[in-house]
């Protein structure tokens, strides 16, 4: 089969690799039909880690996907060929406490489609996962919608992780795809209003007229904290950190107001990162972590499928897998108003 695999920083060779084999008695063979590259694709593909994961070649990124099942292990049930599914990329043991807990997300032997330590990526004319990995798609559901269902489950989560938005006000600082999902979803939520911020001028665009923000800017451009607090005076109750920078949390805490919470849903490429203690203390502020998502890939797309949450305006490029490189060399520079850069194997 063909794959489109990272070799080094910067560089994605479109190569013939074997076709991955069920070995598992739930295993499904899953024909890729769409792939959305992942802000951490990009993080991976020009600054060689995310977090403290630390990039090793060569390596077949994407884990946003859709697909349609080619064949099935013996003992699956969910799916049969033929079945259109979207598919969540992390697969958790079941057993531990984690797991056991509710808490799948955190599974103690969690292992994730496209970390390039844990298993090959989607970005490749097949793969394999395990039947509770494929949920099928409604007939209205099209394979990029059911794509976008991964990162509009990560804003999902957060949303849910925030507590009950009704009637509240919120901030969204970041607003790449999955901070735009996490505006709409506090909106849909019952937020009375959501304030967002990108240093990129199609996303600012975006979470206006998208996303439906009261207000909308760009941090370059003008002092977004004063901007927002002459619209809200008293504060914020909830603020969505969504690109893991510092001086988005500076702006955070002293958008919140005292008791708000401050959800930090984008990963910072540094090991540490600092707050003024002080504000956070007199203000009895909380942080809250996120973690992926839990579960929320079955309501994402229901959400979707229902007309809860339009997602459609996200997928602004797609590319076939010949031209993986040109994929990821439009999002990363964010040319051509790119918000989520697709590619189909």
């Amino acid at each position: 089969m063909k794959a489109a695999v990272l070799t080094g920083p910067g560089k994605i060779e479109v190569r013939d690799r074997a076709k991955p084999e069920i070995k598992d008695k739930t295993d499904v063979l899953l024909r890729v039909r769409t792939v959305g590259l992942c802000g951490s694709d990009l993080h991976y593909f020009h600054e060689e880690r995310v977090g403290d994961t630390v990039m090793t070649y060569p390596v077949v990124l994407g884990h946003e996907c859709a697909a349609v099942v080619e064949q099935t292990g013996p003992g699956v049930t969910r799916v049969k060929p033929g079945d259109r599914v979207a598919v969540e990329p992390a697969v958790s043991c079941g057993v531990c406490d984690q797991c056991r807990a509710g808490r799948p997300n955190t599974c103690r032997a969690l292992s994730f489609l496209g970390h390039p330590k844990e298993r090959s990526g989607a970005l490749a004319e097949f793969v394999v996962m395990p039947e509770e990995s494929c949920f099928p798609l409604p007939e209205t559901l099209t394979f990029a919608q059911a794509t976008l269902a991964e990162p509009l489950s990560i804003a999902l989560h957060s949303v849910n992780l925030a507590g009950d938005l009704k009637g509240r006000t919120v901030a969204v600082l970041g607003s790449g795809p999955i901070g735009l999902c996490a505006g709409l979803v506090a909106l849909a939520e019952g937020a009375a209003a959501t304030y967002m911020t990108d240093k990129v001028t199609a996303r600012v665009r975006a979470a206006d007229r998208e996303a439906r923000a009261r207000w909308a800017g760009n941090p370059l451009e003008t002092d977004v904290v004063r901007e927002i607090l002459e619209r809200a005076p008293g504060g914020l109750d909830v603020v969505f950190e969504c690109c893991g920078k510092q001086e988005a949390l500076d702006q955070a805490v002293e958008l919140l107001k005292p008791g708000g919470t401050l959800v930090l849903v984008g990963i910072p490429l540094e090991s540490r990162v600092s707050f003024d203690i002080n504000r956070l203390r007199r203000r009895e502020l909380r942080l809250q972590n996120v973690r992926r998502q839990n579960r929320c890939v079955g309501p994402a797309l229901r959400m979707i499928a229902e007309g809860r949450i339009k997602v459609d305006f996200l997928a602004t490029h797609t590319f076939p897998l010949a031209e993986t490189q040109k994929a990821f060399d439009t999002a990363f520079h964010y040319r051509d108003g790119v918000l989520k850069a697709l590619v189909e194997p």
